[in-house]
This record gives C-alpha cells, structure tokens and sequence, in this order.
C-alpha cells in the first residue's frame, strides 16, 4: 500500500496524456505542493464528457464514507490495561483493497457506481526491511514516464457547510511473489512468505484507459495486475542490494 507519492508536474503529465487522448481538462489550480500523503490534496483523472477525454479534480486523498458526518472517519484504539485510554485517530482511507472494494461500506459505492479514475505520479514510496531497518524506496518507471495509477473517487457533501469536496483512494491488491514488489513493506515474523498479503498499486497504460474509466466491472477489474519488474526503475533496489552485500 502507498502512504506518499509525488504528483506529476503538469507540463509533464500534458505531454503524455495528449499523446494519446484529444483533450486534457486540468483545474487552474495548483495544490500547495506536489507531495501527497493521506488526507493531503492531490489531483486525479476521471472520463470527461466526450470520447477520448479526461477531466482532472482537486480532491482528499481518502476516500470519505457516504453518509459520513466529517471528512476524517474516527475509530477509538483498543484499550491497554492500566494505560490512558489513547486518542481516537482517523481510519486510513487512502488505499482500498481490490478483493473487498465491492463490498466495503467505505468503498463499495464508489466501486459498484463505476466511479474510476486515474492518479498521476511521478514517483509513489515503499519501505524496504531486508536490511533490518527502513529504507525508502522510490518507485518511479524504468522509461521515466508518469505512473497512472488505479483508483476510484467520490464527493461527499459537508453537513455543516454544503461544501462538496472531491475525494479519492488507490486501490491495491496482493503481491506476495513478485520478485520486486514482494521486497517492500515490513514482514510479519508469524507468517510464512506466501502468506505476507503484501499490498502494491497498480498502473494504466494508456490503451487501457478508455476501458477502466468507462467499461463495465468485469472489463475493469481483468485490467488490474502488477507490472513486471523491468517496468520499474532498479536504482533503490541496487542500492538496497549493495547494502545487503556488504560484509
């Protein structure tokens, strides 16, 4: 699952998409800084009105429950015996796992309704433990283009203000086994490597846009894979590699 990321600048993300795609629609707008992480504002692509077309937004990068009184989903941490009862923390929204987004009381309507979008990166974090402590990994593609990468969005209304505020999440899935992927995020020492649930991202090439945005489910979700590892570029991982073969 992804925690940070760097938007596209926009000059860059222009070129590539007209490449491909009649018409780019973009907010004037500019977020106060390109790195997103949960909650902060970030940009992200749905269909437009014509074929051939996509239309950016400015939107929480956390996807807020229908129905939801407040932008940030509160939950109360268990209790520890004897301890002070710790402070309610916001439920993290920002990744949705593709293997229960369906049926998700957070995500599910905005899965179900087909709202689908696609999130411009430069760059998305992970942390690598192979060496016993965290080593940031920045994922960026080995052709040095921007990651679209696969999410779903919504817009909540606020209770209080009537401000309608644009909302998005990443969508995951397993990647337990890919010989790069299946490197990052910390293990858990009680399970065996195949059982890990390991979460990753997942990127769209430009022939498959039009059918995630505006397919049905079942054309949707068969686009939705992990890319192989000469997709990406090796650098952290040669440098993670030359750490773990020092002496």
């Amino acid at each position: 699952m992804c925690n940070l990321y760097h938007m596209t600048p926009k000059n860059d993300l222009e070129v590539y998409v007209r490449r491909h795609l009649s018409k780019l629609w973009l907010p004037e707008q500019d977020p106060t800084r390109p790195f997103v992480g949960p909650f902060d504002t970030g940009l992200f692509l749905r269909a437009g009105q014509g074929d051939s077309e996509l239309t950016g937004a400015l939107g929480q990068w956390a996807l807020i429950r229908p129905g939801a009184s407040a932008r940030k989903d509160m939950m109360q941490p268990k209790p520890v015996p004897g301890k002070k009862a710790p402070a309610p923390r916001p439920r993290t929204t920002n990744n949705a796992r593709l293997e229960t987004v369906a049926t998700s009381p957070t995500f599910r309507a905005a899965w179900n309704e087909g709202r689908r979008c696609l999130i411009p990166a430069q760059w998305y974090q992970e942390p690598n433990w192979e060496t016993g402590r965290n080593i940031w990994w920045q994922l960026r593609r080995a052709d040095g283009l921007p990651w679209m990468l696969a999410g779903i969005w919504n817009e909540w209304v606020d209770p209080m203000t009537g401000e309608v505020v644009p909302n998005y999440a990443m969508l995951t899935c397993n990647c337990d086994g890919h010989p790069l992927l299946g490197r990052l995020h910390r293990p858990d020492a009680r399970l065996p490597a195949e059982a890990q649930d390991k979460r990753a991202v997942m990127h769209l090439e430009p022939h498959e846009w039009d059918a995630w945005l505006r397919g049905s489910e079942p054309q949707a979700r068969a686009l939705l894979r992990t890319r192989e590892p000469a997709f990406f570029d090796a650098q952290d991982a040669h440098r993670t590699d030359a750490l773990l073969a020092q002496p």
